[in-house]
């Protein structure tokens, strides 16, 4: 089990490097990252945001709830087929997540999270991919990194 979470880790981390790679050719040829891949890497911030509240760390959960609402404008600005109210019903759970990290207030911020959760399966459900059901993580898939507040 512990192996199949370091495939997916590895797995994920190359997709996010090839996408790095790939937005940063000089051609002329513009990149568009695949709708899935977008998605992918929201998964991931979501689970990232989970780990680091849980574990208190309040400014990496800020930084990766920012980086999962970006993350949900890109997907809504590249494929003008996803249905505008879906990505905006999500903006009530992120501002929630917001303002639990800067009350400092886990039971906040779970309670938050459960309903961007929410969100996003509502969302699957009604682009026909109910199938694609997000969950609170349960397992750490990054075994290497520490998700608590480091020294300054």
């Amino acid at each position: 089990m512990n192996h199949r979470k370091w495939v997916s880790g590895v797995l994920i981390a190359c997709s996010a490097i090839s996408l790095a790679a790939a937005q940063s050719q000089s051609n002329a040829e513009q990149y568009l990252p695949r709708l899935g891949d977008i998605m992918n890497l929201i998964q991931v911030r979501h689970a990232k945001l989970w780990f680091a509240g849980q574990a208190k760390n309040w400014d990496l959960a800020s930084y990766e709830l920012a980086q999962l609402r970006q993350s949900l404008t890109d997907a809504a600005v590249f494929y003008s087929g996803l249905p505008v109210d879906n990505v905006t019903t999500l903006g009530q759970p992120i501002q929630s997540i917001s303002d639990a990290i800067a009350a400092k207030d886990g039971k906040r911020f779970a309670s938050a999270v459960t309903e961007l959760t929410s969100g996003c399966n509502a969302c699957h459900a009604t682009m026909d991919r109910g199938y694609v059901a997000i969950r609170i993580p349960t397992d750490k898939p990054f075994g290497n990194q520490d998700f608590r507040p480091q020294g300054r």
